[in-house]
């Protein structure tokens, strides 16, 4: 389990493909640190190590995190936002974030204010994947306040230290993001959709 609350950035240094798995060989000043087998997000995709190297450490993406997530559009040099997972008894500065990207989205306006800025983003909204307004979202592997959620499209706001140490200094409009829906808002619909219908049947007759 993570928190949104990036650590560092990384570097990829190298991809190679394996049938239909990609390795990524990713430089960070966390890599050090690191473990084989530990688990890690990247841009919020949840990968495990598979090898530490000089520098840096290794993790593999399956074909199925290929095809749900933006990995497949990251090259050599390609800046990733890094998050170790959560330690036991830890303050949750962020929000409950799985590592486990729901889907991906566009950006489409960046908009500076004041020092500060704006990014909205469009994404297919699905009954299990929805946002309500001061909601939490997941970005990239960042924890965010949802703002201004209409129709298939959401904005959230960017403070300089967040546009610094991120991935959103890098990102462009036209450009596709990883998107993690809130974990508790997916339980709730899916109980809604699951069992609400059938107590509501089970209380008419």
């Amino acid at each position: 389990m993570f928190t949104g609350i990036i650590e560092t950035l990384g570097v990829i240094k190298e991809i190679e493909k394996e049938g239909t798995n990609y390795h990524y060989t990713v430089l960070s000043d966390l890599s050090h640190e690191l473990k084989i087998d530990q688990s890690v997000s990247h841009n919020g995709v949840c990968l495990t190590v598979t090898e530490l190297v000089k520098g840096g450490h290794k993790v593999t993406a399956i074909e199925e995190t290929m095809l749900k997530t933006t990995l497949g559009s990251l090259k050599e040099n390609s800046i990733v936002n890094i998050e170790r997972a959560m330690v036991s008894g830890g303050r949750l500065d962020g929000h409950i974030v799985q590592g486990h990207v729901d889907g991906t989205g566009k950006c489409v306006d960046i908009k500076e204010v004041e020092g500060s800025w704006y990014f909205t983003f469009s994404y297919q909204p699905t009954p299990l994947h929805f946002l309500v307004d001061k909601g939490s979202i997941c970005i990239n592997g960042v924890s965010l306040t949802v703002v201004n959620p209409v129709d298939d499209q959401f904005s959230v706001a960017i403070i300089p230290y967040t546009y610094e140490h991120t991935s959103f200094r890098d990102i462009n409009i036209g450009d596709s993001i990883n998107l993690e829906f809130d974990v508790l808002g997916k339980y709730i619909a899916k109980y809604m959709q699951l069992y609400v219908p059938a107590l509501r049947n089970n209380f008419n007759q």
